[in-house]
């Protein structure tokens, strides 16, 4: 394991390619990470438990527990950004790894201007909407009614003793609070709806009548742009390049593996809040060109 010290930017990287891994971790210092890295999947999640990481990288075939499993379970217990790195043309190890929690994937072989451009527009997007990097505390009710507070940087998890607890990001505040009951905010954010499902860009919380869905950051920024485009067909190239943080260029490339991790997020995104393709209420496929919101009017039979 190498490992330097500052508190403020840590990454972890999980790479069995001793090559690979000294290279991620020369950009990502460069970048002004602290960095630890490990060569091993059981390795790697202890040290996200560890050392808390802003960013963890995993790559996908590490000897012992795959990176598929390693992003299951630091995802159970870390809210570190998870970057998967698969080898090209893995199609099914970009969908396994984004429904696991992963935020970001890069293909092999890859260049270290590609992976720099990437963190940097996944951490762009999360700074504006999630949050990211947040050092604040915020109060944790207990189950006694006690006020409590934890550090709410990423990557922070409550004590096993705490109550169960969800991370609800908030302006520029990671949020503690019991699951259950839900506290709707206050009716000043930035409020979006469709039918009886809203999103509040402000608190990152999407209800279904009065039903909180928790959603991924990737989740909720594709529900989002949808929201905002309203029967405005988005294509998955377009919302590929929405997700890493980028206007629409077409100098910009979107290959196959992007729409593909689209196609990915949107089947998650369905599930999650009860839409059935065949029968949409929420989401409609344009077929051949993108997704947007169902009309106003009623949902059609089941």
């Amino acid at each position: 394991m190498t490992e330097t010290t500052d508190s403020g930017r840590t990454a972890v990287i999980v790479e069995d390619d001793a090559e690979l891994r000294h290279l991620l971790v020369d950009v990502l210092e460069a970048a002004g990470f602290s960095t630890v890295s490990v060569g091993n999947g059981i390795d790697g999640i202890q040290a996200v438990l560890s050392h808390q990481p802003m960013i963890t990288t995993l790559d996908v075939n590490m000897p012992g527990i795959d990176g598929i499993e390693a992003a299951r379970r630091i995802r159970a217990a870390s809210d570190t950004y998870i970057v998967m790195i698969t080898g090209m043309g893995d199609e099914a190890d970009v969908v396994l790894g984004l429904t696991a929690g992963a935020d970001e994937y890069i293909t092999k072989p890859f260049r270290p201007r590609e992976f720099r451009a990437r963190i940097d527009a996944m951490l762009r997007r999360g700074r504006a909407a999630a949050g990211v990097g947040a050092a604040s505390a915020a109060p944790v009710r207990t189950q006694e009614g006690a006020a409590a507070s934890f550090p709410s940087a990423p990557g922070t998890s409550a004590p096993a003793t705490a109550p169960a607890l969800v991370s609800q990001a908030a302006g520029d505040q990671l949020v503690m609070r019991e699951t259950g009951a839900v506290e709707v905010p206050a009716q000043d954010g930035q409020w979006m709806a469709h039918r009886n499902l809203r999103l509040d860009l402000d608190s990152r919380i999407v209800l279904i009548d009065e039903d909180e869905i928790h959603l991924t950051r990737t989740e909720f920024d594709l529900l989002g742009a949808l929201l905002e485009s309203r029967r405005r067909v988005r294509s998955k190239a377009d919302l590929a390049l929405q997700l890493r943080g980028e206007s629409y260029v077409t100098t910009y490339f979107v290959g196959d593996a992007d729409k593909r991790a689209v196609e990915a997020h949107m089947t998650n995104l369905r599930r999650k809040i009860g839409d059935n393709p065949a029968h949409p209420r929420f989401i409609e496929t344009v077929r051949g060109v993108g997704y947007r919101l169902t009309a106003e009017t009623a949902p059609p039979p089941a």
